[in-house]
């Protein structure tokens, strides 16, 4: 019966995305973190609209998609349960929409760029090709994906507390170099779905094992540019956080290498981010 449970909650905060909501907020508050040298409050304007944005994106995309339920189990899920898709949807808007009142204008113009790359990612909404969806352009896909992360978890928080971009550069190609590492990991996941659609993503261009590759170069590139603003910003405690997450993601690509799933991809690799954001907020 608990594991009964156990599964049935598992499904849930996986599913409707509500997990992977909670990881980017945990992503914001470690660059916070960083920013103002203490643990800023958990509930903010920001982690509200950074929560809510998540939420409406992610289940947006399931709202919306018609795969066959014999694609994934998480497709099969959401066919089943589409009516929690529309509860996080609502509760993303407006969440959203609460949260502009308290945020400068500032992230407010940031706000209407990533709203559209993030819609269009899902949504047919470009207007200049035969393919009308980002995530139909391998190379589009795994850019703007990985920037909007970037900019959500980093440009963001900087630009909500007062801060100089150009003071944390390192902690933008950090987490931008972070995002990307796992956004290959999930094209790995996609590869012959992606092939079957005709979506070259960057896996499917350069191989299975030239990925791996890749993910091992970009994680060693994380562990340099952590040394580079450790010299910046001086904090073992937070160094010692980002290598080991650095060890821990390793470990979790390994892991759904030899048992890919829907869970173990949005529990393992996509908990790295709240890994490391817990990693750095401890220090």
């Amino acid at each position: 019966m608990l594991k009964r449970l156990a599964t049935i909650f598992t499904d849930w905060i996986l599913y409707t995305s509500l997990f992977a909501a909670c990881c980017t907020v945990a992503l914001c508050m470690a660059t916070e973190r960083l920013l103002i040298g203490q643990l800023p409050a958990f509930f903010s304007p920001l982690h509200l609209f950074v929560l809510g944005s998540t939420l409406l994106v992610y289940n947006t995309h399931y709202v919306v998609k018609r795969s066959s339920p014999q694609v994934s189990d998480r497709v099969s899920w959401s066919q089943h349960h589409v009516y929690w898709h529309y509860i996080f949807f609502t509760i993303g808007f407006v969440s959203c929409i609460g949260s502009l009142f308290f945020l400068s204008w500032q992230i407010l113009e940031a706000c209407v760029v990533l709203g559209i790359l993030s819609f269009a990612y899902s949504l047919p909404l470009l207007p200049f090709a035969r393919k009308k969806r980002i995530k139909d352009f391998g190379w589009i896909k795994i850019t703007v994906l990985t920037g909007v992360w970037t900019i959500v978890t980093s440009v963001l928080p900087i630009i909500y507390w007062h801060k100089n971009i150009t003071d944390y550069p390192y902690e933008i190609l950090l987490r931008f170099v972070f995002m990307f590492t796992l956004c290959v990991a999930f094209d790995i996941r996609d590869m012959q779905t992606d092939l079957e659609a005709d979506i070259f993503t960057l896996p499917n261009i350069i191989g299975l094992r030239n990925s791996y590759v890749l993910m091992n170069g970009t994680l060693l590139l994380f562990a340099f540019l952590s040394v580079v603003q450790y010299l910046r910003y001086p904090s073992p405690a937070r160094l010692t956080g980002e290598l080991l997450s650095v060890l821990l993601t390793k470990a979790a690509i390994l892991y759904t290498k030899k048992y890919p799933s829907d869970k173990a991809y949005l529990g393992y690799v996509d908990g790295m981010m709240l890994v490391y954001g817990l990693l750095c907020m401890i220090y």
